[in-house]
């Protein structure tokens, strides 16, 4: 146990390096010692983001900071936590289909890449239609692959009148019911999700995919 939270916290720590190969390393590491890959990114790598964004805000890192640690992360997820997750979860049948963006006007997608990357783990079908996704191609992807959950981020608060526009479009075309809609990201806060009509607001990748199976039991129970 002791040597387990030593490699999570080392994986912390590589996060703060902001050197890619060292975050590769750290992350072969943990793999090779058998830890999870959801814990390797929800107790290793999300937290280390956590500290990066904790340091922005408190003015001791820059934006550039907080890029230098997002694209490593984001690769090592995509090349060596992505695959392990999905192998690991073959052959079972998906509990669910969500579809996955960041907003149009957001190109921000690291918080929803750690988020799709936990909801594939918990057995979801996972949709990602990638950042500054206009509201319409949230619709239409859900409609395509009759999702259940429709998730959207927001990061920049400027861009989250495109959540708003998600629940206009499904109120339109007079399909709202079809799918739950959750919201999240760093500026989206529960009084808006209610305010615009959604099903729920997820404050990080662990809420969210708790939250994500809670809406799918209750879908199946309509």
């Amino acid at each position: 146990m002791l040597h387990k939270e030593k490699l999570l916290s080392g994986l912390v720590e590589a996060v703060l390096t902001l050197d890619e190969k060292v975050i590769v390393e750290k992350v072969r590491e943990a793999l090779s010692h058998g830890i999870d890959p959801v814990e390797i990114i929800e107790k290793g790598l999300a937290k280390g983001l956590k500290v990066v964004g904790d340091k922005y805000e408190a003015g001791e890192f820059f934006l550039m900071h907080l890029i230098a640690a997002a694209e490593p992360v984001q690769f090592v997820i995509r090349e060596f936590l992505e695959p392990e997750i999905r192998k690991r979860g073959s052959g079972r049948k998906p509990s669910g289909k969500i579809i996955l963006g960041t907003v149009e006007g957001d190109i921000h997608d690291i918080g929803k890449n750690i988020v799709g990357a936990m909801l594939t783990a918990a057995n979801f079908e996972v949709y990602d239609i990638g950042k500054d996704a206009p509201a319409e191609k949230f619709v239409e992807k859900a409609k395509e692959v009759q999702a259940d959950i429709i998730g959207a981020s927001a990061l920049l608060t400027t861009t989250m009148p495109g959540q708003k526009r998600i629940i206009e479009i499904l109120e339109r075309e007079g399909i709202r019911d079809r799918f739950k809609v959750i919201f999240g990201g760093a500026p989206v806060t529960e009084e808006w999700v209610k305010k615009i009509g959604a099903d729920g607001y997820a404050e990080d990748a662990v809420e969210a995919v708790k939250l994500a199976k809670k809406l799918l039991s209750e879908r199946k129970e309509e």
